[in-house]
């Protein structure tokens, strides 16, 4: 049980958190990137 106890510490859980909330900014603005990249053309 000190092992899941260590995996989820408060770092760890807090690094997650960062980590999905970025690739969740990409995946979002990914999809809608080439309106504004040919917007001027």
């Amino acid at each position: 049980m000190w092992i899941l106890r260590r995996l989820f510490s408060r770092e760890n859980v807090f690094a997650l958190v960062l980590a999905l909330i970025v690739l969740l900014v990409i995946v979002v603005t990914a999809d809608s990137s080439p309106q504004w990249i040919y917007q001027g053309f």
